[in-house]
């Protein structure tokens, strides 16, 4: 239940409780967010982190508990549904997100189409033009524009109907409503989920210069230092508040329980020294009182609880079965057109043996097509590439379901991929990645997309090659399993190729940039960050604005 009250900005959770079937997923929650916050929502997976989000937009009622919210504030969130507007314009779907403004816009036109327009029409009409006023509806139109715009959305698309967009451009019309009209609330569920690296740059600043209320939930560590001021944090059916970035909140944590271990360390001694003086000297008839003094001191003596985290973290190390050797990959002049667009013109590069190469850049389609043909799955046109004689391959696809589109366990589909034919063997990469016991017999076409990607890195670890090519392996994964990735591949010995929409994950592995641009292959030797503040990086967001710009001028010519 959500209930209108206070006289400031802010929404609160009051002794919220959720059960499902016998399990609470949250008991007596409390918590308060208010105005000039940017809260990031964390947890292990199944910590109910969206649910929660649900919980205080209304979508879901709480066994117990309410939701409180100030008088006449409007909440916004992200939804979630992509199809769900596929009847309508892609503008209009933005306006929508102010759900009365839209409201006033139909009942509007529709007065105004009438042929017998009465006098109760023209009344009618003027109290809506009044309310239309005051909540901006003639900046409607531009102000959607303008966001549609920063996240990626060409204007000529702005009329089209969403029926007409792929999957990434309906995630960036939905997040233009959720942040249409300035909400009060605002309720994020992944909003970095299939942004391109401009549009999520484009969100950050949007959301630290937001001065209202934001909760978001995100697998983005990056994304969670830039825009958060808070970290809201479930754990064991609670959430508890920390001031400060993911980065703050990690380390206050880690220093809560290490504070807590030396606190019960000195405690443990201090017992331990009264049960020694105790038993020696209860019997003692000149010593009993002393003895019966510091009974009463152990009895007093509590050891605080220290409940390890419910947060799981994979094991992953990726162990190279032979050295890679000094010839690694020469590509020349490789060239593939798809569907008439020439996605790769003329690329070539030579790749180390200690290159971590990410790829980086709007032009997805083409480092997933450099992808595919590196690892055997497509042809190119023209050119060639070679693989040195002493190196072996492990792909990481974008999409990885028609690997999974089989009956097969767990343990079957990774045995065929392992040197050593033997269950055991396999069943230890299993535990490894959290697929312990009856885990192990799920068959892989029910498994989930964060699932599906831990088999996949079981599988690459299991195969102990030399070079890793991997295209946005962090997508579908908690926030738990990135930070392992990360771990494992900072610490690999082989070569990498790779794409991530993580901004910490490439600042942390990459050695080496590339960027397939319409002007040919951008290649740095240099770290992310350090390519972002360079004058190539530079002038291509500048030039990508211009772009925006001139379609805007043309549209409106």
């Amino acid at each position: 239940m959500v209930t209108e009250r206070f006289s400031t900005g802010m929404i609160q959770a009051s002794n919220i409780t959720l059960r499902i079937g016998k399990r609470a997923l949250f008991e007596d929650v409390n918590i308060k967010f208010t105005e000039g916050n940017c809260y990031g929502l964390i947890g292990a997976n199944g910590a109910g982190k969206s649910t929660f989000l649900k919980i205080l937009s209304g979508q879901i009622e709480p066994s117990k508990g309410e939701i409180i919210i100030t008088s006449g504030q409007r909440l916004s969130f992200l939804q979630q549904d992509h199809f769900k507007y596929d009847a309508f314009e892609v503008l209009s779907t933005v306006i929508m997100g102010n759900e009365r403004l839209y409201e006033i816009m139909q009942e509007k036109d529709a007065i105004y189409a009438k042929e017998d327009f009465s006098e109760e029409d023209g009344i009618r009409a003027s109290e809506l033009e009044g309310e239309f006023a005051t909540l901006n509806g003639w900046e409607a139109e531009s102000d959607a524009a303008t966001l549609l715009n920063g996240l990626g959305i060409e204007t000529e698309l702005h009329t089209k109907k969403m029926s007409e967009l792929d999957g990434s451009q309906k995630v960036k019309v939905l997040l233009a409503q959720a942040l249409f009209g300035n909400p009060d609330i605002l309720l994020l569920d992944e909003p970095t989920n299939h942004l391109d690296l401009e549009a999520i740059r484009w969100l950050e600043e949007f959301l630290i210069n937001f001065e209202n209320t934001v909760i978001v939930v995100s697998h983005d560590r990056y994304f969670l230092n830039k825009v958060c001021t808070q970290i809201a944090d479930i754990d064991y059916s609670k959430i508890q508040l920390y001031a400060g970035n993911y980065d703050f909140w990690y380390e206050s944590s880690q220093l809560m329980i290490k504070q807590m271990k030396e606190a019960n360390k000195k405690k443990e001694e201090k017992i331990k020294e009264l049960q020694e003086f105790i038993q020696r000297f209860s019997a003692n008839a000149s010593k009993s009182k002393q003895a019966t003094s510091r009974k009463r001191a152990l009895e007093k003596i509590e050891l605080d609880e220290i409940r390890p985290s419910s947060r799981k973290y994979p094991y992953i190390d990726f162990r190279p079965a032979r050295e890679i050797g000094n010839e690694v990959l020469t590509v020349k002049n490789l060239s593939k057109t798809i569907d008439g667009v020439k996605v790769l013109d003329n690329i070539s590069f030579i790749l180390n043996r200690e290159d971590k190469v990410a790829f980086v850049g709007a032009n997805t389609l083409a480092s997933t097509t450099l992808f595919r043909i590196l690892a055997g799955e497509l042809e190119p046109d023209s050119g060639e590439y070679k693989w040195g004689v002493t190196t072996s391959q492990a792909y990481f696809p974008k999409d990885n379901t028609k690997e999974f589109a089989c009956e097969d366990t767990i343990v079957d589909w990774l045995m065929p991929y392992s040197p050593e034919k033997d269950v055991t063997y396999v069943r230890g990469f299993m535990g490894r990645m959290l697929f312990a016991g009856e885990e192990g017999v799920k068959k892989v076409n029910v498994l989930s997309g964060g699932e599906r990607v831990r088999v996949m890195l079981s599988k690459m670890m299991i195969m102990g090659a030399n070079v890793l090519i991997m295209d946005e392996p962090t997508n579908h994964l908690d926030m738990e399993s990135i930070t392992a990735l990360n771990n494992g591949l900072i610490k690999f010995s082989g070569a990498l190729l790779f794409t991530s929409l993580d901004h910490q994950f490439i600042q942390t592995i990459a050695n080496r940039i590339m960027e397939i641009t319409p002007e040919g292959l951008v290649d740095k030797i240099t770290t992310y960050d350090e390519y972002l503040d360079s004058d190539i990086a530079v002038r291509r967001r500048q030039s990508l604005q211009v772009q925006v710009v001139e379609e805007d001028i043309e549209a409106e010519a």
